[in-house]
């Protein structure tokens, strides 16, 4: 029997919840749907375009290295994975770099180099102390690390070995240590949660904490690296150094690249151990490279922190004039505060005036734009966001 496709929509699977509009063209900080209309654009692929929708520098990288080589193989070394892995290692703390395609799997990675290196010098101990409201993925192994509520209910029963302690809390680091820990696994800043951020104390002492009880320190920066809350990574604003550090998002600007950075004294893989069919391919690394030769650039990431800086002024004037509550975070990952649970009517509504928003909590909105975004286009947002809240507090929508 020949099937019916009721809708355009119907051979997707159903993984989120997506409006009906598709998406055909992008161009810097703006999107423009099937009808031709313009969206600005705030999530960027949730802080994955960071240096906008299809910017020129990333499409020529592209298409030359198509042109010259695609995939050869991970068994074989190519020209684009070795000068990306030198620009990393050069820019960083780490001198080994392991190239994946998203970030779960870059953490599914660190993940496993912990547990190895566990077995060569901790009497094979595998627990990774990791934090309540954290995100570090959607494979089995990363959502069992993660802290986001409900996930342990989805795919019973998780992996074992992911204790949980209280993020700026080091007593409850302190409390979950025993004889088979063998890391300690955090976000520098927990943007699903709401973006929010380690304390500068709380990341020396958990630095000393992992020193004095010869663990490993694992920084997940998917989100927060790359540029995006202003320094090349979030931990050079601490002042401390990770073991590990695992890259993804902005790291291919829009293409599908993650990394797994390591110390040479705990990059322990053995051949066999960790692979991956696509891993390292010259064509995605090539886009790395395109991008982080223009965002590990000094004047670049000063405008990042300038650029940052007057979005989040004009948040907090946004939040006085409503009577909202707290604008948190760095660079260009923020978040509003709201103080009640409908933000996601304001997504809604903020797109169907042509602007994207994000909702990682129902009394949160997240901002995540291109880290070259104009100020001419954060006015542009902001009054329009100004705009929505002012039609909804006057409804009393929020309550």
């Amino acid at each position: 029997m020949k099937k019916i496709i009721q809708s355009p929509y119907d051979s997707i699977m159903p993984i989120t919840q997506r409006p009906d509009l598709v998406f055909e063209r992008g161009e810097g900080s703006y999107l423009f749907d099937d009808q031709g209309k313009r969206y600005l654009d705030w999530v960027q692929g949730w802080a994955v375009n960071c240096l906008g929708h299809s910017p020129k520098v990333l499409v020529d990288a592209l298409v030359q290295q198509a042109e010259t080589l695609i995939n050869p193989s991970p068994a074989f070394y190519n020209r684009p994975a070795l000068e990306l892995a030198r620009l990393l290692t050069k820019n960083s703390v780490f001198d080994h770099v392991f190239f994946a395609n998203s970030g779960a799997e870059a953490n599914e990675g660190a993940i496993k180099l912990a547990r190895r290196w566990g077995q060569n010098h901790k009497n094979g101990a595998h627990e990774i102390i990791t934090f309540g409201n954290s995100f570090h993925g959607r494979t089995l192994a990363a959502m069992s690390a993660s802290g986001k509520p409900g996930w342990d209910c989805l795919f019973p029963p998780q992996m074992q070995g992911f204790p949980k302690a209280t993020l700026n809390d080091i007593d409850s680091v302190q409390a979950l240590l025993n004889d088979e820990t063998v890391a300690v696994m955090l976000e520098p800043i927990q943007g699903e949660a709401g973006v929010i951020s380690i304390t500068g104390e709380f990341a020396h002492e958990l630095m000393a904490f992992c020193d004095r009880n010869e663990l490993l320190l694992i920084f997940d920066e998917v989100q927060t690296g790359c540029g995006r809350t202003g320094s090349l990574y979030a931990y050079q604003q601490f002042g401390i150094e990770p073991d590990i550090m695992t890259l993804g998002k902005g790291l291919g600007g829009g293409t599908p690249l993650s990394a797994l950075l390591a110390k040479k004294e705990v990059s322990c893989f053995e051949p066999g151990d960790q692979g991956g069919t696509f891993c390292g391919n010259p064509l995605i690394c090539a886009a790395g490279l395109a991008v982080m030769r223009i965002v590990e650039g000094e004047s670049f990431l000063a405008s990042v922190r300038e650029t940052g800086y007057y979005f989040k002024t004009r948040l907090q004037l946004l939040s006085e004039k409503h009577g909202l509550g707290e604008v948190r975070g760095s660079g260009l990952l923020l978040a509003l505060e709201l103080g009640r649970d409908c933000a996601c009517d304001v997504v809604d509504r903020a797109r169907e005036t042509g602007l994207l928003l994000n909702a990682p909590r129902a009394h949160s909105l997240r901002f995540m734009p291109a880290l070259n975004i104009s100020r001419s286009e954060i006015d542009e947002g902001i009054y329009v966001l100004s705009a929505i809240l002012g039609e909804m507090m006057g409804e009393r929508h929020c309550d």
